[in-house]
């Protein structure tokens, strides 16, 4: 959330260290990045320049070699007429065959005896672009043919999902006290379904004042692009309310916002929860705090997720956040450096893009976003969703529906506790807003 509207909020030194401090890293579990490596990134000799005296040395070791094994094939053939001289015997087959292996061994544009570490300089020596690739030659890691299971059946199974939005499935509610508080797991995975992939839990920090179904449709864009595009399986999602200590117009009461988001997420998903911690503090609590919370309760307390053979491992914790927070971070003195590289280095962020937001532009100009570029997936949505809580609340104050802009248990809940009827907000947040 936006540092700005803590109410102790002072601009951000670039040395200061914050407070309370972050939890340490080795608390964390050490998961690859969300994005995998380019070859640029690890710098390979594939992308040095290259040599015509580089290729000549490669090829000369190779002739060297043929040299060895053509005198050993020769003294294998006297050996075998020597054996096989007394019983009559067709050996002209026999030779054939050893001499066509033979030219087979000498053969530089043989590609599968001949592989330079360098590009080849020799067109004959590219291997062909072709789908048939040999069993022999190449394993692809992400085949899914020999899987037990079908993609579709990969993290949240659509089998899982809700029937419709009014009917509830194993509703849990949240304390309204901190004492009372327990963290919620009824719809975290206990087990990974994919051998293949590594946990992954997205936690989305907001204000949720009303929750919408862009709120809601977020995270079936997250769950698209971690599918599609990574090695990672989403074991569950949370919603994390702020408390009401964060300064900002049109902010309904923490119980109300919490109960919100548990009407939407529990009667719509089969994976989505809401925790009521972060809303529970008696202060406002930093973004990198409230991921060091997720952190303590999935892999400290409770030891990471059991994966198909029955070991142990960590999750790795991110972070979903639209495209207007992430700018946030751009603002001098706003985000500490500190909390940013703990945020974008120790965790990751999956940044949902926004009407007229340039994100990519934005990585690139940022030194810290950059630095972490591998642990950031921007995801694009094919269909725009411009629906923001300011604009709800606007039209709940000039008394227009708001039908299809929330799920009906929301509004019903707004109506029966007269939200955000009597409330006032600056035209500039209502115009400007972007959630």
């Amino acid at each position: 959330m936006d540092p700005t509207r803590a109410p102790n909020f002072k601009p951000a030194s670039p040395d200061e260290e914050p407070n309370p401090p972050n939890d340490p890293k080795s608390t964390i579990p050490q998961s690859k990045p969300i994005l995998p490596n380019v070859l640029a990134d690890n710098n390979l000799s594939l992308d040095a320049p290259f040599t015509m005296e580089d290729h000549n040395i490669s090829y000369e070791k190779h002739k060297k070699k043929n040299k060895r094994l053509a005198k050993q094939l020769r003294h294998h053939e006297k050996e075998e007429e020597r054996r096989l001289s007394p019983v009559y015997i067709d050996t002209t087959r026999s030779l054939d065959m050893r001499l066509e292996k033979s030219k087979s061994l000498l053969n530089p544009n043989n590609t599968k005896h001949f592989r330079s570490h360098r590009i080849p300089l020799n067109v004959d020596n590219f291997q062909p672009l072709s789908n048939e690739v040999s069993s022999e030659d190449s394993f692809d890691e992400d085949s899914e043919d020999d899987l037990p299971f079908s993609v579709a059946n990969v993290g949240v199974l659509k089998s899982q999902i809700a029937d419709l939005e009014e009917v509830p499935h194993g509703l849990v509610r949240q304390a309204d006290t901190i004492e009372e508080y327990e963290f919620p797991t009824h719809r975290l995975a206990k087990r990974l379904n994919n051998p293949k992939k590594l946990p992954l839990v997205i936690v989305a920090c907001g204000s949720f004042s009303p929750i919408t179904y862009l709120h809601l449709r977020m995270f079936e864009m997250a769950l698209d692009a971690v599918n599609e595009q990574t090695r990672f399986e989403i074991i569950g999602g949370y919603y994390s309310p702020v408390s009401d200590n964060y300064k900002k117009a049109g902010l309904a009461t923490s119980k109300h916002r919490v109960r919100m988001c548990e009407l939407a997420c529990e009667r719509t998903s089969s994976w989505l929860m809401v925790d009521a911690w972060e809303s529970l503090q008696p202060e406002y609590t930093r973004t990198a705090k409230v991921l060091d919370h997720f952190n303590n309760e999935i892999n400290v307390k409770r030891g990471g997720i059991t994966t198909v053979t029955g070991e142990k491992i960590g999750v790795k914790i991110m972070l979903l956040a639209g495209g207007d927070l992430i700018e946030s971070m751009g603002e001098p003195n706003v985000w500490n450096d500190s909390d940013l590289h703990h945020i974008l280095g120790n965790y990751g962020c999956l940044i949902l893009e926004r009407t007229g937001s340039d994100v990519r532009s934005f990585l690139l100009s940022h030194d810290v976003m950059y630095e972490h570029r591998r642990n950031v997936l921007v995801i694009k949505q094919l269909i725009y969703n411009d629906i923001s809580s300011t604009k709800v609340r606007l039209f709940l104050r000039r008394g227009m529906s708001v039908q299809y802009l929330l799920p009906n248990s929301v509004i019903r809940y707004i109506e029966e506790h007269g939200l955000y009827v009597d409330q006032t907000e600056p035209v500039k947040q209502v115009l400007g807003s972007k959630g």
